[in-house]
């Protein structure tokens, strides 16, 4: 008899739940119990810290003393930490600015030496003004009788290049036939050529940054200087310059 009710269990219809019927269906989905479960989980855990905080609050010893009073404090009602206030002598402070002067000094003069780097390993394609050559002669009669391959020593497949212009005594017929074919070459050569180009860019900028930093720096170094005045301003500062004043000539002694 028990192994037919164990059988019965078994294989027992699991219960469903029901939908929401259609008359209510603009209420939205029909809460089940695994909701309410999670929302009275919720609410109860919410319950259990407020009477933990009520707690907290009535066993408080007003005379009580911690540190972290000395830093905080209560203004209508809102308890927030008050802000630390840096005290440090005139000398640390100078002390601090002339590391950060010398730091973005030695930054700058390295960036500086990495777009000499770049200017020196490449030639200067993109830019029109640097890509012109200018030719001059005398008369019409002149003109008419230029010929470019001739002025320049090259042959006349290799004029289109403004970079790797070979004359005439260096080139061959086999590799002048190599020349003008490896177009995949050419385009990887172009292709490093707009990266570098791009890095230049980049680097010259910094280096502008840097440089106008270190400037800022140095005119709020003079400015502390109490034996140094003011006379007027001419530019106030800006994000990508330095302010611009005039300074009181004093006489030496």
């Amino acid at each position: 008899m028990s192994s037919w009710k164990n059988a019965s269990k078994a294989y027992q219809k699991p219960h469903r739940e029901r939908h929401q019927p259609e008359a209510r269906k603009y209420l939205g989905l029909l809460e089940k119990k695994k909701d309410y479960k999670e929302r009275a989980d919720d609410y109860n855990s919410k319950k259990a810290q407020l009477q933990y905080l009520q707690r907290k609050a009535l066993d408080k010893n007003p005379d009580e003393f911690y540190y972290h009073m000395v830093n905080s404090e209560v203004k209508e009602g809102v308890h927030y930490d008050k802000k630390k206030e840096v005290t440090m002598s005139t000398e640390q402070v100078k002390l601090m600015q002339t590391q950060d002067h010398r730091y973005i000094a030695s930054r700058r003069v390295i960036e500086d030496n990495k777009v000499k780097s770049l200017q020196a390993n490449l030639h200067q394609l993109g830019s029109d003004n640097l890509n012109k050559h200018t030719f001059f002669v005398d008369d019409e009669k002149e003109l008419k009788k230029f010929s470019l391959t001739k002025r320049l020593d090259t042959p006349a497949e290799l004029l289109h290049r403004r970079y790797n212009r070979l004359r005439n005594t260096d080139v061959t017929s086999k590799n002048l036939q190599a020349l003008t074919k490896d177009t995949d070459t050419l385009i990887n050569v172009t292709k490093l050529r707009h990266k570098a180009y791009k890095e230049l860019e980049q680097r010259a900028g910094r280096k502008k940054k840097l440089a106008t930093l270190e400037r800022k720096i140095e005119i709020k170094k003079i400015l502390q200087d109490k034996t140094r005045t003011v006379k007027a301003r001419l530019a106030p500062e800006t994000p990508d310059s330095a302010p611009v004043y005039i300074w009181k000539s004093e006489r030496k002694r």
